[in-house]
């Protein structure tokens, strides 16, 4: 049990067994969280009585509803929403009315790719995927049955400074990268032809690399970018968006000009720029104004090419599990963290090590006291294309694995967070946007996690790889996949190249788990030994077709026939971790035979009764 800072004092290891947190480590931990404070919002579900005793609600519209000062709660009729209550004596408190469960409409069953968007080039591509070429795979996927694109995600990054190439360590999981821009899309690309020309002759030279070039592409990008803005401007409608936006956006754009102007660690810029209240970086804000509306423009462009893509097939995008320390989010919120402190997991059978993966936590009294605004600005954003949203490491809801600075992840302890408030916040995100919600529940789960993200709608995360037993037992409210992008492709495995690579870069794989996993392989159709990879593949899905989950995916790789993982974890100065390009492009992955099969095998099988020649999307 956690004691009144969240710590707790014991955990259950992978092998079943109870160990103690040495009591250095939970007094160490007990003081980077401070006493707590019981102060926060009121949560409450749509239909039940709010406990808030006399005085005045107000709607989050602005209407007033008296609450009498006989009555010990406030009507249960009120909107879902995020309201205020005051009480006799003036305090304000947030009552935030939520529904019971995420939106999932009922009888919608689809399947669709997941996308490592950087890694799927087309002939247009300048030097890695864009939201131009996601353009192109939703379209491509809607006229052979898909229902949805999962994509990775696609927070910004500090533009200045080396281009971060691991999705999940972001600046921001509120903000988008503009790496991913397709310029010739961009409106006023046309009044500078010759800039454009150049830079996308530029761009194209990189295809010839398999390896993603991030800083040589942004380079090329943001140079075409600035002459755009200098010759066209923003316009009409980027100024309307603009004066639409909350600060965060203002706040944003001016931490993206000081990290040119002071480098991308805010930690290391001069003192009085490390409060984002402080004057200095007012200043700052208003003496460059135009490189300000600038970054906030890259924003706005973002915004619309991939609502482009959403309004032609759900996207799904991916949050993960925190940020940089040194970026956006954590210079906003810095107040709110345990910055001193980062995230991880203790160890297991498949790291004896433990995992310490650098990104700090909220400290959740903090959290709870800011009126979860912080992650109710994180989800909104996530979920604005609408679509679904993907929670990396969803048990992070419930509980995480804190390691202070200077211990080794073996020598943390876990740290309890509000589940139930921030679940129901989740539902009300979700039914707002229309957006599924998917927890990727994989690893070592505690028990009654998956039943509380069910009783929300929230679907679980079921892998080919990890399940033994036949996918037509698993549930429904799940979405199913063959691989992630932290795992072997089905080529890599069935091979056995990804196996050598882990030994050849001296991982100590899990060779016991991994022949297991090649025997179910060959179990169906069944495989021959000397099957193709492509056979495989294509028996791969056939399995994982069994499922009765309303979400299934296939990966990108998996359609090219491809043997390297997007991430081998542990292994980033090993090899270029997110940063390989499929090794064919989407043009030729669209006359690909085997492509073309794992299209009909899922379509197939998500195929409803009533509806034999097209799926629901997921937000009508």
């Amino acid at each position: 049990m956690p004691d009144e800072w969240g710590v707790e004092s014991s955990y259950e290891d992978a092998d079943g067994a109870t160990r103690a947190v040495p009591d250095r480590t939970v007094a160490r931990l007990r003081d980077i969280i401070g006493r707590p404070r019981e102060d926060g919002p009121l949560i409450v579900q749509a239909g039940r009585p709010a406990p808030t005793g006399p005085g005045e609600i107000v709607l989050e519209d602005g209407t007033p509803i008296s609450v009498d000062a006989t009555a010990d709660s406030a009507p249960t009729d009120l909107p879902l929403g995020y309201h205020a209550f005051v009480d006799p004596e003036g305090r304000s408190r947030r009552l935030i009315v939520t529904p019971p469960r995420c939106h999932l409409p009922a009888g919608w069953r689809a399947w669709g790719w997941a996308a490592q968007v950087y890694a799927t080039r087309s002939s247009r591509s300048w030097g890695m995927g864009d939201l131009g070429d996601l353009a192109g795979v939703a379209a491509w996927s809607r006229a052979h049955g898909g229902g949805f694109v999962l994509v990775n995600p696609l927070g910004a990054v500090a533009p200045a400074g080396p281009q971060q190439p691991s999705p999940y360590f972001p600046a921001s999981r509120r903000f988008q990268n503009p790496l991913y821009l397709r310029v010739e899309d961009v409106p006023g690309a046309e009044l500078v032809p010759e800039v454009v020309e150049g830079a996308a002759a530029a761009g194209r030279s990189l295809n010839q690399y398999r390896e993603i070039d991030r800083d040589a592409v942004w380079r090329i990008k943001l140079e075409a970018l600035e002459a755009i803005w200098r010759t066209a401007g923003a316009g009409a409608a980027f100024d309307r968006w603009y004066d639409e936006q909350p600060l965060s956006l203002r706040r944003f754009a001016t931490w993206a000009v000081l990290t040119e102007r002071h480098g991308p660690r805010w930690r290391d810029w001069p003192t009085d720029l490390h409060d984002p209240h402080a004057s200095a970086v007012a200043a700052a804000a208003a003496e460059s104004g135009d490189r300000v509306r600038f970054h906030a423009w890259l924003q706005w462009l973002v915004d619309r090419q991939l609502g482009a893509v959403a309004r032609d097939l759900p996207v799904v995008q991916d949050l993960p599990i925190g940020f940089d320390p040194d970026g956006f989010d954590a210079w906003e919120w810095q107040d709110l963290l345990a910055l001193d402190v980062s995230v991880g997991a203790p160890p297991d059978e498949f790291n004896r090590q433990g995992q310490y993966w650098g990104l700090p936590p909220f400290v959740p009294w903090k959290l709870r006291a800011a009126g979860y605004q912080p992650f109710v600005e994180t989800i909104r954003a996530s979920m604005a294309a609408g679509g679904g949203l993907r929670v990396d490491h969803v048990m992070g809801l419930f509980r995480l694995w804190w390691i202070a600075a200077g211990e080794s992840p073996a020598d943390g302890a876990y740290v309890r967070y509000p589940a139930e408030d921030l679940l129901a916040l989740m539902a009300l995100e979700s039914q707002r946007s229309g957006a599924v919600v998917v927890g990727e529940d994989l690893g070592t789960v505690e028990e009654g996690v998956r039943p509380m993200l069910a009783e929300r709608d929230i679907l679980s995360y079921r892998l080919l790889w990890f399940e033994e037993d036949d996918p037509s037992t698993w549930p429904p409210t799940s979405m199913a996949a063959v691989t992630t992008h932290d795992l072997p492709t089905v080529a890599g495995l069935w091979d056995g190249s990804d196996l050598q690579t882990q030994r050849r870069l001296g991982l100590n794989p899990n060779e016991r788990s991994t022949a297991a996993i090649q025997a179910r392989l060959a179990a169906t159709g069944p495989l021959a030994p000397d099957a193709t990879g492509a056979e495989a593949v294509v028996a791969a899905y056939q399995l994982l077709a069994r499922a009765p989950s309303v979400m299934l995916t296939a990966t990108l790789e998996d359609a090219a026939v491809e043997a390297e993982r997007p991430n081998i974890p542990g292994a980033d100065d090993l090899r270029p971790n997110w940063s390989l390009a499929l090794p064919v492009t989407l043009d030729e992955l669209r006359t690909s035979p085997t492509a073309a099969r794992i299209g009909d095998v899922l379509t197939e099988a998500t195929r409803g009764p009533a509806d034999a020649t097209s799926h629901s999307t997921v937000t009508h």
